[in-house]
């Protein structure tokens, strides 16, 4: 009896032993090993997006005001008010049947200036915030993609601290490119029908995929290269083609896991069930970004990092001179000005080639020394 209720409560004991992991296990980031990362790391994730989730109280707040605040009746279709006028000069059927089917009205909100004020302060803190939130969430989020001991608190503060300035600088650039891509894409939804309107909505949608896919590889760069922010642009918009297949795959990934969200919504919210709405702030946000990491990273390693490498006799390896032949095939991808990678971080590998010269030759003389000891020493013998 006594074996087994300690076998019983062994099953709550988190010092006992585990399985460990096998040595030879294939952890490359492929389509099938995305899932074990994903619930290996689902612990991290859900403490990460707890830290994500303060990125969004300004939208949040601003959902509610809408939702609950005072409203006014107001007509959408801009015909209304010119048949309304024609209707009071010389009303007739069909005038008051055209009248009818252009009144449909719905409530707009009525901020007060107080409110309004609040709006815009929560906005202005969201946007100066947005680029180090991503940085930190994207720091973490690549050391448990590459294994690395993550500890997340410190992680995520020490990476915002680390690229402060150029953080700001792309978090701005994100925000407001962001801002006016939903913009335009709620100003062409309203108004097609029009040939003109329906081009001008699919050409939004096509840059908004770009956009989107862009933004897996915008934090990546900046906390993995010492780069400008121009050119962090750049080769985020050249990596959305050379990884098309694994960017897609990310998409539609998130596409599914929050299209998943709303049908259960749709299903269970009649029965007053609100679980599907509660559900995903506790994991989506870290969730879907890891999908995007997943998918940008191992592209960024493959041109940018592994082309660099190469092995040696010591226990960790050294970049390529970048003068080297290989260079130029990926320098479209990686300019030579902005390929060397901060050396502080854990796994980061700059070595410049003069560095290597001397250390080389300091090798060479120091074995030229020992021969020439070793033959010292039988000449004596």
């Amino acid at each position: 009896m006594n074996k087994k209720k300690r076998r019983i409560f062994r099953i709550f004991d988190m010092n006992r032993d585990g399985k460990g992991v096998d040595k030879c296990e294939n952890l490359k980031p492929t389509f099938l090993n995305f899932f074990k990362y994903f619930f290996r790391k689902f612990g991290y994730l859900l403490r990460l997006n707890l830290m994500m989730i303060v990125q969004i109280i300004p939208i949040i707040v601003i959902v509610c005001a809408y939702l609950l605040g005072p409203k006014s009746p107001t007509a959408t279709n801009l015909l209304f008010a010119p048949m309304f006028g024609v209707e009071q000069a010389s009303s007739s059927v069909l005038g008051s049947v055209d009248l009818d089917m252009a009144s449909v009205q719905m409530g707009l909100p009525v901020f007060s200036p107080a409110i309004i004020i609040t709006i815009l302060a929560l906005l202005l803190v969201m946007a100066i915030t947005w680029g180090w939130q991503n940085i930190g969430a994207t720091y973490v989020l690549r050391g448990l993609l590459r294994g690395d001991p993550v500890f997340i608190f410190s992680d995520f503060f020490y990476a915002i601290k680390k690229n402060l300035k150029q953080g700001l600088l792309l978090g701005l650039f994100d925000f407001l490119v962001s801002t006016i891509l939903i913009v335009d894409f709620l100003f062409f939804y309203q108004r097609t029908g029009a040939y003109g309107f329906d081009v001008m909505y699919f050409a939004i949608l096509l840059l908004i995929l770009i956009w989107i896919i862009m933004r897996f590889y915008l934090y990546n760069l900046l906390i993995t290269f010492d780069m400008k922010t121009f050119k962090i642009i750049k080769h985020a918009f050249i990596f959305t083609i050379l990884g098309f297949g694994r960017n897609i795959l990310a998409v539609l990934g998130a596409a599914l896991l929050i299209i998943l969200h709303i049908i259960l919504a749709w299903i269970l919210l009649p029965a007053g069930i609100s679980i599907p709405i509660i559900l995903p702030f506790f994991y989506i946000f870290a969730a879907t970004a890891f999908m995007g990491t997943y998918a940008a990273y191992p592209v960024i390693d493959k041109y940018m990092i592994a082309p660099y490498v190469v092995e040696s006799d010591e226990d960790f390896v050294y970049l390529k001179d970048r003068s080297d032949e290989g260079a130029d095939d990926i320098s479209d991808v990686a300019d030579n000005e902005s390929e060397s990678i901060d050396a502080s971080d854990k796994n980061k590998v700059v070595e410049d080639n003069k560095s290597q010269k001397t250390e080389k030759k300091n090798l060479g003389k120091a074995q030229n020394k020992s021969k020439k000891n070793k033959k010292s020493k039988n000449n004596k013998k």
